[in-house]
């Protein structure tokens, strides 16, 4: 394998979960003696923090300014999100590698470990996801579903900030209330002490202060992240959001806040959810890269996702799962296109011959698409094309 300088140029995003990520097949690279260099390349993505994901214009807001660099020769490869990957792909640039998967589903993440049946009614949900967006209210159609935005730090950050804020609040009020107290108790005491005595009635000996700790000690415990939630003015209130666990666990936030998994028959992840996928050009680099790297289990469950995802045409427009699970000589199969408002959906579920694995999910796609998911998916592209074209009004009212 040739690369420049011996060394495997290697691009990647700049946020801490990309580089996670990226680091993680670095050391899987690095372990089988080949050096590696992680570059960070700055996305479309990464630009356009205003806009929601499916209205950046294009899929692959997260992945083509990369490929770029590696189509141009400037790096060798690139790590990405697998599910964030456009399902067309540049003809001479190739997933060289796909490791092995991890946590595919959702997780709902709350202050408190709350499960969704157990949120309020009318309770305040955040996620960027058309599909969690569809699901979620297939599932408790009372939610209020916010956008959410930022990366998982940040999202984890926004959902912190208002109980943590209050909680400090409470905090900072007990601490003066026990302030006033021992000053009464002071002049009680120098009263008595003076002889002039004083009210039994005016006592308060039963005063406990309701904390372990004052409001000074409470914040040099906080963990960074909390430290940093404190200080956001957050637009939303959020009861609740959702994020991948995958993305949650490869963050190291997991221990940070209070998680309850979704399960994975109804709440379907996006095809190649808890997946990374390396691309290269096509040739001996890539070769090279597959055999030092690729998982075949996982590799033939993200391409039968995948494929379904390219043949039903929904890009990041429709809310559709796909979830594929190899066992033995079968891939089991889970399909859930929705509308965007949960009311409607087409779901299947099939086990799919490993031996012709890709022409079966073409074969099953098609099913889908004849029992109404086509119907859904038009209807999604219609319903995002007036949103864009809403939002394109707004803005130019706010230029003029």
């Amino acid at each position: 394998m040739t690369t420049r300088a011996d060394t495997l140029q290697l691009a990647t995003r700049g946020s801490d979960l990309a580089l996670r990520q990226a680091a993680t097949v670095r050391d899987l690279l690095s372990g089988r003696r080949l050096s590696v260099e992680l570059t960070e390349v700055e996305t479309t993505g990464d630009q356009i923090r205003d806009e929601l994901i499916h209205r950046l214009g294009k899929t692959g807001a997260f992945v083509r300014s990369l490929d770029e660099k590696v189509i141009a020769g400037e790096l060798d490869a690139a790590v990405h999100s697998m599910k964030d990957m456009p399902t067309e792909r540049p003809d001479d640039l190739v997933v060289a590698a796909v490791p092995e998967r991890a946590a595919p589903g959702d997780v709902l993440v709350t202050p408190d470990g709350s499960d969704l049946a157990d949120l309020p009614e009318g309770a305040t949900v955040g996620t960027s996801s058309l599909r969690r967006r569809a699901q979620l209210l297939a599932e408790r159609p009372d939610l209020t579903v916010e956008p959410l935005r930022g990366n998982v730090d940040t999202r984890v950050e926004k959902l912190l900030a208002p109980s943590l804020q209050r909680e400090h609040q409470e905090r900072h009020e007990a601490e003066q209330e026990r302030k006033e107290h021992a000053g009464g108790e002071a002049q009680r005491a120098s009263e008595k002490s003076d002889g002039e005595g004083s009210d039994p009635s005016d006592e308060d000996d039963d005063y406990e202060f309701p904390y372990d700790e004052d409001v000074e000690a409470w914040f040099d415990g906080l963990a960074e992240l909390e430290r940093r939630a404190m200080e956001r003015d957050p637009d939303t209130e959020y009861d609740a959001i959702v994020l991948a666990k995958a993305g949650l666990d490869r963050a190291g936030l997991t221990h940070h806040v209070g998680t309850s998994d979704l399960p994975l028959d109804t709440f379907v992840p996006a095809p190649g959810q808890g997946a990374l996928a390396v691309t290269a050009v096509d040739g001996d680099l890539a070769a090279d890269i597959s055999d030092r790297i690729d998982d075949p289990q996982t590799r033939v469950e993200t391409t039968v996702e995948r494929t379904i995802l390219a043949e039903l045409g929904g890009g990041c427009v429709a809310p559709i799962g796909v979830y594929a699970t190899l066992e033995g000589g079968v891939v089991h199969t889970n399909v859930r296109v929705l509308s965007r408002d949960g009311d409607e959906e087409v779901r299947v579920g099939r086990d799919l011959p490993v031996e012709r694995h890709i022409d079966a999910a073409v074969d099953l796609a098609a099913e889908l698409a004849d029992r109404g998911a086509a119907d859904l998916i038009a209807e999604a592209k219609r319903d995002a094309g007036a949103a864009d074209d809403d939002a394109a009004t707004a803005r130019e009212e706010d230029e003029a």
